[in-house]
C-alpha cells in the first residue's frame, strides 16, 4: 500500500478521518518486532480506519553516555517496512517539531515505578520516555495506541499515565518477537557481532530457563491438588505392588515447591554461566516483579508476575522479559 511521509502535526491534522486512528510509536530502525506491531494496529483500526507510525529518536530518553549518535537512522527503509505492514502514514517529526524552543521546562515524571530497574540503571530514562509519548498522544491524536511487550517497565509506566492523567486512549501490549534462536528482536542487536550473539543468547536462556522452572513447579501444584496425600493411598498402592507410584504419589502430595525464588534460581545460574564466556555477560539485573508496580514479588506471591534481564554484552545493552502467572495450573502462554 502507498504510505504518506508527513513530517509537521498540521499536515497529520489535516487528513481526514473515517475510522479509527491507531499508532504505533518507534524510534526508527524497524524490524519483525516493529512489522508485527504494524500488523496488529491495521487489524484493529480496520479497513476504514488508519495506521500512524511515528519516527523519532528521542534525544530526552538518552542519559550521558548513552548512544543517540549512535542509533541508527534509517527513514527510507522504516517507510518500506511500515508500508508493507499496513502503515498508512509515517509520521517522523524532526526534533524541533517535538520540542519547539529547545527542552522542555515542564516534564512528566514516572514517580518511584520509573525509578526501579531500568529507571535506576537509567536515571531520568522514563522521565524522558513518558513526556515524549505523552506529546506523542497529543500531536497524533489517536484512538489506540500499541507497544511491544518486550519494553514490559515501559508498557506498565504509559498504562499507569494514561489511566493516572485521564488520557483519552486505549493503550495495547502486543507480545514480544523474537528470533528464530530466542534472542529478542531489538535495533541494537545489529551491534553485536557474532561472538556477542553467542553470549547475548544467555538472557532468552536465563528467562526460559526460569520458564521451565516456573512450568514444573505449577505442574507439581496440580498434581499436589489432585492427589490424596493419606498414608491409607500409599498403602493401598503398594499392596497391589505400585510402590514405585506410592512414593511418587506421597512425594508429590508432601512436596512445598520452590516459588519464585527457584524461578530466581534457574535464571540466575545461565546467566552466571555466560559471565565466563568470552565474551562474557555483564548483568545489569534480573528481577521477577509485580507488572503493577515493577517491585520483586515474595515467595508467597500469586498472580501476574514479570522475569526480566537486562545486561551488557560488549558495548551493547540489551533486556528482555517474559510474563509468568503463580498459583496456577500452569505457566501463562
Amino acid at each position: 500500500m502507498t504510505t504518506t511521509l508527513l513530517r509537521t502535526a498540521a499536515e497529520l491534522h489535516a487528513r481526514a478521518r473515517a475510522g479509527r486512528r491507531a499508532v504505533v510509536m518507534t524510534m526508527g530502525a524497524l524490524h519483525e518486532g516493529h512489522a508485527t506491531l504494524i500488523r496488529t494496529a491495521r487489524g484493529i483500526a480496520g479497513p476504514d480506519g488508519e495506521v500512524v507510525v511515528t519516527v523519532f529518536v528521542n534525544p530526552l530518553q538518552f542519559g550521558k553516555g548513552e548512544d543517540l549518535d549512535r542509533y541508527p537512522r534509517t527513514l527510507d527503509a522504516d517507510i518500506e517496512l511500515a508500508g508493507q505492514s499496513g502503515a498508512d502514514v509515517v509520521f517522523a517529526p524532526s526534533v524541533d517539531e517535538v520540542y519547539p524552543g529547545g527542552e522542555p521546562e515542564v516534564r512528566i515524571t514516572a514517580g518511584p515505578m520509573g525509578e526501579r530497574l531500568e529507571g535506576s540503571s537509567r536515571p531520568g530514562h522514563f522521565d524522558g520516555m513518558l513526556t515524549v509519548v505523552a506529546k506523542l498522544l497529543h500531536l497524533t491524536r489517536p484512538d489506540v495506541a500499541l507497544y511491544g511487550q518486550k519494553d514490559a517497565q515501559q508498557l506498565a509506566l504509559i498504562r499507569r499515565m494514561v489511566r493516572d492523567l485521564n488520557f483519552g486512549v486505549e493503550i495495547v501490549g502486543v507480545p514480544t518477537v523474537r528470533e528464530e534462536d530466542g534472542l529478542a528482536l531489538s535495533s541494537r542487536n545489529r551491534y553485536l557481532s557474532a561472538a556477542e550473539r553467542r553470549t547475548a543468547l544467555s538472557l532468552s536462556g536465563a528467562l526460559f530457563a526460569g520458564q521451565d522452572r516456573h512450568a514444573a513447579q505449577e505442574a507439581l501444584r496440580a498434581r499436589a491438588r489432585e492427589v490424596p496425600a493419606t498414608r491409607a493411598r500409599a498403602e493401598a498402592l503398594s499392596a497391589i505392588g505400585e510402590s514405585r507410584a506410592a512414593a511418587d504419589t506421597h512425594a508429590v502430595a508432601t512436596a512445598v515447591p520452590g516459588g519464585p525464588a527457584a524461578v530466581r534460581a534457574a535464571a540466575r545460574q545461565v546467566l552466571d554461566e555466560a559471565a565466563r564466556l568470552d565474551p562474557p555477560l555483564a548483568l545489569d539485573y534480573l528481577a521477577l516483579v509485580d507488572p503493577s508496580d515493577f517491585t520483586e514479588i515474595g515467595d508467597d506471591f500469586t498472580g501476574d508476575a514479570v522475569l526480566a534481564v537486562a545486561a551488557r554484552v560488549g558495548a551493547t545493552r540489551l533486556i528482555d522479559n517474559i510474563p509468568l502467572t503463580f498459583g496456577s495450573f500452569g505457566a501463562a502462554s
